[in-house]
């Protein structure tokens, strides 16, 4: 017996050992969210990069559409919820984002005070998807995870070689619209060189530009969406007219830019390289 209880000592200090050692909890703490609800699909894909799996709760519908979301295969696995109150409620969240959350139209026919909500900025620069991490991270338990973040975030940008500084490029879109300052493309533009044309014209933040006026520019780059690569519409048929052609092109997917998140980092560097590559 003396002998039993000495293995069973030896395999209980054994498993402790090799398991991660839990921290008792602080006094005055927050307790850790267990139910997290994301009612946008840039606070997905802040979810998606910064919580356990098991927090989660739900994501809105768009998280698995790659189209729309860098996160979308991390997310195929993950619960989503219809824009409704009922779904809402029955996923019995004790922390919902959002941009914002606390005035979401899914939480209106709810005691929203009834819910701890976090409401966040659409994040326009790369110091505001930073804010945004550790907000999130902060929130949700796991500071230490987006400091990390934030970290690896920086180191991966501080590589990039602008070798492209001083040249123009043009974020032409759909129909001919143009991304002007003040946006996040603006932000990523400015990183890696470029200088955004619509700002060098005095263009708003969206503004429509004709193909005589984007030939009469003269810019060195037109920065586009990869899925405008083949024409499928009208919208995507101006984009290859033969007036364009001789303009070297820098494609990038959508679901990079249009939220504030870690992808910000695939985007600057494929700029960057394409840029570089195409001078």
């Amino acid at each position: 017996m003396r002998r039993l209880l000495h293995l069973a000592l030896v395999a209980l200090l054994g498993a402790g050992a090799s398991a991660s050692p839990t921290p008792p909890p602080v006094a005055g703490a927050p307790v850790r969210p267990q139910r997290i609800v994301s009612l946008n699909l840039c606070t997905d894909q802040l979810l998606i990069a910064l919580a356990d799996r098991g927090q989660i709760a739900g994501l809105t519908l768009h998280a698995r559409d790659p189209g729309m979301s860098a996160a979308a295969a991390l997310a195929q696995r993950l619960p989503v919820l219809k824009p409704s109150a009922e779904q809402l409620y029955a996923a019995r969240p004790d922390l919902i984002l959002g941009m914002p959350a606390s005035s979401h139209p899914m939480l209106q026919p709810l005691n929203a005070r009834g819910y701890r909500t976090i409401d966040l900025e659409d994040a326009q620069s790369y110091a505001a998807i930073a804010g945004n991490i550790r907000t999130v991270a902060a929130a949700i338990g796991h500071p230490a995870r987006g400091e990390a973040l934030v970290h690896r975030m920086d180191a991966e940008l501080a590589r990039l070689h602008a070798a492209s500084r001083g040249k123009v490029a043009a974020y032409y879109q759909r129909r001919g619209f143009l991304t002007g300052g003040g946006t996040l493309i603006d932000d990523l533009m400015t990183r890696t060189g470029l200088t955004n044309l619509a700002v060098k014209l005095g263009k708003p933040p969206l503004s429509q530009v004709g193909l005589e006026e984007m030939v009469a520019a003269r810019p060195d780059f037109l920065i586009v969406e990869s899925a405008t690569a083949r024409v499928v519409d009208q919208g995507t048929e101006m984009l290859h007219h033969p007036a364009l052609r001789r303009i070297p092109r820098i494609a990038i997917p959508q679901a990079w830019t249009v939220c504030g998140g870690p992808a910000y980092v695939l985007a600057a560097r494929r700029i960057a390289e394409q840029a570089a590559r195409r001078r």
